[in-house]
């Protein structure tokens, strides 16, 4: 009866560690890396893409193109912001990983009101042709009442993931996770 119940007890501590699979590299990239597509927010990066879209392929075709509509462009930011913080909050915090964790989940609670609101009045302004001075009254806008603090999150989220990969051994080039201007 002892061994039985020693096998039960051993099954079940090899279950809930089998739980938390999660490797130090994917709690990195899932809370840090992947704000890396954000670093734009604010600063001249973003306002490039805008003023020239990608371009997408005309439905129906398997070759001719178009740009993008500004509109998708921050949509599908947005999305994938949203998809990051769903992915970030679904990590488990521990002891290690909790500050590293909080500040991300601060950066894209931060962010995604804005992508939700001015960006996609900005997106609108570009759309319907607006004339150039709306359009760069409103990226001034967002600079001036979002950059600051944009930098302070982000800044901190690449201290603490920063911190977070020296102590597991991650080797990141960090001369390309720099706030951007």
């Amino acid at each position: 009866m002892k061994k039985i119940i020693s096998c039960l007890l051993i099954s079940i501590c090899c279950l809930f560690t089998a739980c938390n699979t999660t490797t130090p590299e994917k709690y990195f990239d899932t809370a840090v890396l992947n704000a890396n597509m954000i670093a734009d927010f604010g600063g001249e990066g973003l306002q490039r893409e805008l003023e020239s879209p990608s371009v997408k392929l005309v439905e129906g075709t398997k070759d001719q193109t178009e740009p993008m509509k500004r509109k998708e462009v921050v949509d599908d930011k947005t999305q994938y912001i949203e998809s990051s913080y769903e992915k970030v909050k679904k990590l488990k915090q521990t002891d290690e990983t909790k500050s590293m964790i909080q500040a991300s989940l601060n950066l894209y609670e931060y962010v995604l009101p804005v992508y939700k609101n001015e960006y996609i009045q900005l997106a609108k302004l570009y759309d319907n042709k607006a004339p150039t001075e709306q359009i760069q009254s409103l990226e001034q806008s967002i600079y001036d009442k979002y950059f600051q603090k944009f930098s302070e999150l982000y800044d901190n989220l690449m201290k603490e993931g920063k911190s977070y990969a020296q102590k597991n051994n991650i080797n990141v080039n960090w001369d390309i996770h720099t706030t951007p201007q």
